[in-house]
């Protein structure tokens, strides 16, 4: 999957740029693609990276895959995580149907494993049907991601998890992390038990930020913000099946807080006090969305769906997306944002 570097134009000035990175599973491989897009333009300066779920390990290996390697390196290392997801996965019940597979459809929804973890779900928690608390996981970011390294990185990265006890975000930084923090960031409570971290109980960190834009605002020094989006904002039609029902309300809850912050920089963008520093920080900041249509197609199944082509298929659209992104609206970063948060505010 070696990719040849971008055709470069005339030289642009360099932007400092920071990304946020949505989970959503298996569709982390969209971001993956975006990610190695995005690293072939070297005037563009990560200067920190927001995360969760599969964001936040994505975020996690390309920090570290820059120490070790530069662009290239993240590149590669990003290539290697996730073939070892998908390795690591090769055993997993959770494969499509054979009708899906005839018909070329990605989700899982017929397939006898999905379905028997989908009603065993509804009875039984994973203190009963995972009591050692496995998580195939946890031996990839091992042995994907070096930690101590990942500490010193330059590139700020933010990972959030949600505390069970008191139901609020917590966002690590580069020397916090390990790999319970980011199976902690991913732990959706009725597929794994709760990952215990400084005598607390986390789940998935997109029940409280997914991902969470302030310490990207308030921590760093660049003024554009590229959201990667996973989790589509909103979805035509009214789901009417359980598990359509089921899939829309992952959305919604998943990008609530996302909201939120973007309503409160829609507010303070209009009402910024020139005494008040921290509003116009928020109101300084320029928002960026890389998104595909693709994703409202997809399933909330196919996020278990770990099957190396179809990875492939959403690394190939992730670069895609980021490519069309560069060429419509490139020309924003460092000048103007490229979406209206103003929008957020109407009927408010």
């Amino acid at each position: 999957m070696a990719r040849t570097k971008a055709a470069t134009g005339p030289a642009r000035p360099k932007v400092k740029i920071d990304l946020a990175l949505q989970g959503g599973g298996a569709h982390g491989a969209f971001t993956w693609g975006v990610l190695d897009r995005l690293l072939e333009e070297e005037r563009l300066e990560i200067e920190g990276i927001s995360g969760t779920s599969a964001g936040a390990m994505n975020a996690a290996v390309l920090a570290d895959g820059l120490v070790a390697g530069g662009r290239e390196g993240a590149r590669a290392a990003l290539a290697r995580f996730w073939k070892a997801v998908s390795d690591a996965a090769a055993t997993s019940p959770f494969r499509r149907g054979p009708l899906d597979v005839l018909m070329g459809r990605w989700t899982l929804d017929s397939s006898p494993g999905f379905i028997a973890l989908d009603l065993a779900s509804r009875l039984f928690s994973p203190y009963d049907f995972n009591p050692l608390g496995l998580n195939p996981l946890e031996d990839v970011l091992a042995a994907n991601i070096d930690f101590a390294r990942l500490a010193r990185s330059p590139l700020e990265v933010f990972v959030t998890a949600t505390n069970v006890r008191t139901g609020r975000g917590r966002v690590f930084r580069n020397a916090e992390l390990t790999p319970d923090v980011l199976l902690a960031s991913a732990c959706l409570p009725l597929l794994f038990q709760a990952v215990e971290i400084d005598g607390e109980a986390y789940w998935d960190g997109g029940y409280s930020g997914n991902p969470t834009l302030t310490p990207l605002v308030r921590e760093t020094d660049a003024d554009d913000v590229i959201l990667v989006a996973i989790n589509p904002v909103e979805r035509p039609g009214t789901p009417r099946t359980a598990r359509d029902i089921l899939n829309r309300l992952n959305e919604v809850s998943f990008n609530a807080v996302l909201v939120k912050e973007l309503r409160m920089m829609a507010l303070l963008r209009r009402m910024a006090s020139l005494d008040d520093p921290e509003g116009r920080r928020w109101a300084s900041v320029r928002m960026h969305l890389v998104a595909s249509p693709m994703m409202v197609e997809l399933g909330y199944s196919s996020k278990l769906n770990a099957e190396w082509a179809f990875l492939e298929m959403l690394f190939e659209e992730g670069r895609r997306a980021a490519g069309a992104f560069l060429e419509e609206k490139g020309g924003n970063l460092g000048v103007r944002p490229s979406i209206d948060v103003n929008v957020l505010l109407e009927g408010v």
